[in-house]
């Protein structure tokens, strides 16, 4: 008897637990709305923080990233050159032109959000803006390519050519930082498979209805290459270039991709 190779899948839910994460990813988007709304000049990262748990907690949610493996925010706040996994302070204050990102999480019901935004704190240059959005460009990319049948190199591709038509939209070169990425997310916050940000097409598991991965591309205006600093958790670009992070947890349908980490408008 032949039996035929068990055809690999990215881990997959059902309607009513795709519903249930996108209640835990509201939540994490109206942090968001909040955290960017509280960013002015002379705001510090840890006010920041105060503000997107007040909000993940005022709707019976737990913040994701506060303790995982040890870690004391409740955001990633990651600004200018700091690409993720910046800590909140007392002593990060923000200034005028400051470009930052705000990586956020939320448990609800046992089901994780996870979301990033790259904004700016009052006036920031052309260069920053245009990274910014090359970043939320490549997402949206990734997102379309989030269709049942693809592979998960399909995404990673689609994200990479992404950034490489905001380079010729803007006229500038971005640099796709090495090593991170997105993931799977269900569950638990961080799992398989690992999502690169480039890459050629068709490989990996496939995307079936249900299908969810957190879509992350982190572009620079520099290097691609990175280093953690000796706080053991925040990356920085090793040129100094200005860095942009742009997230959501999306969804595979029938349907089409479904972002379950919306923002209210």
């Amino acid at each position: 008897m032949v039996f035929g190779r068990k055809r690999k899948v990215v881990p997959f839910r059902s309607a009513g637990e795709l519903d249930a994460m996108a209640a835990a990813g509201a939540i994490v988007g109206s942090a968001l709305v909040a955290v960017r709304a509280a960013a002015k000049p002379g705001v510090s990262t840890l006010e920041l923080n105060a503000v997107a748990e007040s909000v993940i907690r005022d709707a019976g949610a737990v913040p994701s990233f506060l303790g995982y493996h040890g870690f004391t925010g409740s955001i990633c706040s990651s600004v200018n050159d700091r690409v993720v996994h910046g800590i909140p302070s007392a002593q990060d204050i923000l200034a005028e032109g400051d470009l930052v990102s705000i990586d956020c999480g939320a448990i609800l019901d046992g089901w994780h959000g996870d979301s990033a935004w790259t904004f700016g704190v009052g006036e920031i240059s052309v260069a920053d803006q245009e990274l910014s959005e090359a970043t939320r460009l490549s997402m949206e990319a990734g997102i379309a390519a989030m269709i049942a049948g693809n592979r998960l190199t399909d995404v990673s591709h689609a994200i990479e050519v992404g950034t490489h038509a905001a380079e010729k939209l803007h006229g500038r070169s971005y640099g796709i930082v090495d090593g991170y990425g997105g993931h799977g997310i269900g569950r638990e916050m961080h799992m398989d498979p690992f999502l690169a940000n480039e890459g050629a097409p068709g490989k990996g598991p496939e995307l079936v209805v249900g299908s969810c991965l957190a879509i992350e591309p982190m572009l620079t205006l520099g290097t691609t290459d990175t280093v953690i600093l000796d706080d053991d958790w925040t990356v920085v670009t090793t040129d100094g270039s200005r860095a942009a992070h742009w997230e959501h947890t999306v969804a595979v349908t029938e349907d089409g991709p479904r972002i379950l980490t919306l923002r209210p408008e």
